[in-house]
C-alpha cells in the first residue's frame, strides 16, 4: 500500500490518494483547484459537469477516483479507488 501524506499537508490535487497528473486535470476542469474544496461535493455531479465540460463521456471508474478523493478529504481512511466501484454502480442503478 502507497504511504500517504498526512491530511493537513495535502495542499496539491496531486498530494491527493488516487489523483495524479490526468486525475488533478479533470479536477481543475471542473474548478477545484486545491483539495479542500472537495469536501462536501458531490462525485457524481461532479463527473456530470467534467463530461459536460470536456464534451465527452469519461470512464464511470472516474465516478470511483472523484469519490475516493471527496471522501478522504471528508476524513475516511485512503482507500484504492476500485474501492467504490461497488457503491458507484449501486448509485448509478439508484438514480
Amino acid at each position: 500500500m502507497p504511504t500517504y501524506l498526512e491530511r493537513s499537508a495535502v495542499v496539491k490535487l496531486e498530494d491527493l490518494p488516487n489523483i495524479g497528473k490526468a486525475g488533478a486535470a479533470d479536477l481543475r476542469c471542473i474548478g477545484i483547484e486545491r483539495p479542500d474544496q472537495l469536501v462536501g461535493k458531490s462525485p457524481l455531479q461532479m463527473y456530470e459537469t467534467l463530461c459536460a465540460k470536456t464534451g465527452a463521456r469519461h470512464d464511470p471508474c472516474v465516478i470511483d477516483v472523484f469519490m475516493s478523493a471527496v471522501r478522504y478529504m471528508e476524513g475516511a481512511e485512503p482507500l484504492p479507488w476500485w474501492s467504490y466501484t461497488a457503491e458507484r454502480k449501486r448509485l448509478l442503478k439508484s438514480g
